[in-house]
């Protein structure tokens, strides 16, 4: 079993990340952090810098937990993060939310509803603290 945390840089992607650190720990099974990024895209705000990236990583280990990185590119994110939880057999997926609204939510969508609703396995919801 493995715990995916969906990253991206944002106050959602910091509060999820060391609920997920300490979720890999508390199982002693590995972290796999990805950003998922849309492809074709000239800029995606959803890509994390490869240093933001590998503090995650450090702050993993530093709590024993082996974590990697995966960057797949998509132009469906949440194909891209299901396809993943599939492929290295997760136990739970964990991602930041945020709130948007009802407008918000029909022009654009929702990746952390669709993780939720589509996802093989279980669903962590993290919101940053207000």
């Amino acid at each position: 079993m493995t715990i995916l945390l969906s990253y991206v840089p944002s106050e959602p992607g910091d509060a999820a990340a060391p609920v997920a650190i300490a979720e890999a720990a508390a199982h002693g099974v590995p972290l796999v952090i990805v950003n998922a990024l849309r492809g074709g895209a000239l800029v995606d705000s959803h890509a994390a810098s490869d240093e933001a990236l590998t503090t995650l990583v450090e702050q993993a280990r530093a709590a024993g937990v082996d974590a990697t990185v995966e960057r797949p590119e998509n132009s469906d994110i949440v194909e891209a993060i299901l396809e993943l939880a599939e492929k290295d057999d997760v136990s739970t997926i964990v991602i930041g939310v945020r709130h948007r609204s009802p407008v918000g939510k029909l022009l654009l969508g929702s990746v952390a509803q669709r993780v939720i609703l589509e996802a093989p396995c279980a669903v962590l919801a993290v919101k940053p603290q207000a």
